[in-house]
């Protein structure tokens, strides 16, 4: 077995807190304040109404086994729907005999999701040639859902909390949890948008929609770019009333579907936030387009880090942050370990890099498996704020390329082959995408915007070369000494 899975440490799990703007809100019922004399060992008391199918213990062989421990829960906050919608279900349940089997499932030692964790390495997710990753994307498009649940970040039930400042994310960016035979999971993201419609100038990139097909492309493109950081993703139509209503115990998510006045079944997040219909995806009437990426192991076995992008946007209206009004900031940022070393900031550059392509300007903080060290490759998770205008080259998300004026080898030369008439960007993507049992995945459009902003990345180090010389800009493992920083004030301005 790889080294990564042989790791037992445990990386605790932090909740992010978002304040509420205080106004009521008939969804949520919060309970009082926490005091410090409820934060150990409260027994869950749930409501009539709510179930808690997976965040109430500690993963276990068994959940019925009462000597499971449980995590420490200082307070909660009952998400209560209406009653008579789930006296409803119950008996819709009962009726079509929708009862989950309470036999433990043997796990196949062959299974696609299990052979894709193991394969995990030093060099990336997966091998160059991994039949394995074929594999699992046939399953993840062919296997029946047995199970379907918010993520874990749209549940207010999680961990110690402070109870007066839970705040669950917008049903904009609604994502479900799937989970398949082999114990197989994958997060579900649905269509929220057209392929043909571009993101409007005005929006910032902060409350950009999500979407389903940059996932998909995302993960084609991180594979053709040998960078193998993204996990595996497919597009899937998913039944919404057979694969997620019939087959979650979350009673939440399941007060929350409805039939439109057009006859199509609906469904929102539940949140103190836009939580309303206008809110929702819908199928046509039941199937739904939607991206199913593959979870990686858990933390309690491949523990991660999530660290900040030291070039992270600033996400107000009108704030910069520094390396936005300083040219000489890549030299701040080579002072400060890790990034003074190593290969760590040539991988920031290369997920610049990737993110220049889809378009990405969200990127505000990057994880890692801490078994790797701190020269361990970069997940490039979340994508789905890529591909959202062809029209438009967001050039200030090379910055670490331009600041820095180094890449790495492999990726140098892997971008100017990608640049050959033969080998061009956007045929091998339209190839790759083809595939896909949503294809086409991406427009036409999208697709030149790739040639053309490759072209813009391969100007962009000549530049450097001819500054610098390649020596110093094209590194192989490490990052290299560097221009001085004279030099490097005179490029930038």
């Amino acid at each position: 077995m790889p080294a990564l899975l042989h790791g037992t440490s445990r990386l605790r799990k932090k909740l992010w807190h978002r304040h509420s703007d205080g106004k009521e809100n008939p969804l949520r019922r919060t309970s009082p304040r926490c005091s410090p004399g409820l934060s150990r060992h409260l027994t869950l008391q749930p409501s009539p109404c709510l179930s808690f199918p997976s965040s109430s213990t500690v993963p276990t062989p068994s959940d019925s086994n009462p000597r499971a421990p449980r995590i420490p829960i200082p307070c909660l906050i009952l998400l209560t729907p209406c009653p008579l919608s789930c006296r409803r279900h119950k008996l819709y349940r009962e009726e079509l005999n929708l009862t989950s089997p309470a036999t433990l499932l043997p796990l196949r030692p062959e299974a696609s999701w299990l052979q894709f964790h193991l394969g995990i390495s030093r060099d990336g997710l997966y091998p160059r040639s991994s039949p394995t990753v074929s594999r699992l994307l046939r399953d993840m498009r062919d296997f029946s859902t047995v199970s379907a649940d918010y993520s874990q970040d749209e549940k207010a039930l999680l961990g110690a909390c402070d109870c007066s400042q839970i705040v669950k994310p917008s049903g904009v960016h609604l994502k479900l949890v799937l989970r398949f035979q082999d114990f197989g999971k994958a997060m579900f993201k649905p269509m929220r948008q057209k392929r043909e419609e571009e993101t409007p100038e005005d929006f910032f990139y902060f409350v950009d929609f999500q979407r389903h097909n940059a996932e998909i492309a995302a993960f084609h493109l991180d594979r053709i770019l040998d960078f193998r950081r993204v996990p595996p993703t497919v597009g899937r139509l998913i039944n919404v009333t057979k694969e997620i209503l019939e087959v979650t115990k979350n009673e939440v998510l399941q007060s929350v579907f409805f039939v439109s006045p057009a006859s199509n079944v609906c469904f929102f997040a539940k949140c103190p936030y836009m939580c309303k219909t206008e809110y929702a995806v819908c199928g046509n009437p039941h199937l739904l387009e939607g991206s199913l990426s593959a979870f990686l192991p858990s933390l309690n076995l491949a523990p991660r880090l999530s660290i900040p992008n030291p070039w992270i946007r600033s996400y107000s209206f009108d704030g910069k942050e520094e390396w936005e009004v300083n040219p000489l900031y890549c030299d701040t940022v080579k002072e400060i370990y890790p990034y003074s070393s190593g290969n760590r900031l040539l991988n920031i550059i290369d997920m610049a890099i990737f993110d220049f392509l889809i378009g990405n300007m969200d990127r505000h903080h990057y994880e890692m498996f801490t078994k790797f060290g701190d020269d361990g490759f970069l997940l490039h998770l979340d994508n789905a704020r890529g591909f959202g205008r062809h029209s438009h080259d967001e050039t200030s998300i090379l910055a670490p390329l331009t600041q820095c004026c180094i890449i790495k080898r492999m990726t140098w030369l892997r971008l100017q082959l990608l640049a050959e008439p033969e080998y061009r960007l956007s045929d091998v993507m339209r190839e790759s995408l083809l595939q896909d049992p949503l294809a086409p995945v991406l427009t036409e459009p999208h697709l030149l915007a790739l040639d053309r902003r490759l072209q813009l990345i391969l100007r962009a180090v000549r530049k450097c070369i001819d500054t610098y010389g390649e020596d110093r800009v094209v590194a192989n493992d490490t990052m290299p000494a560097g221009a001085p920083t004279s030099d490097r004030a005179k490029l930038s301005t």
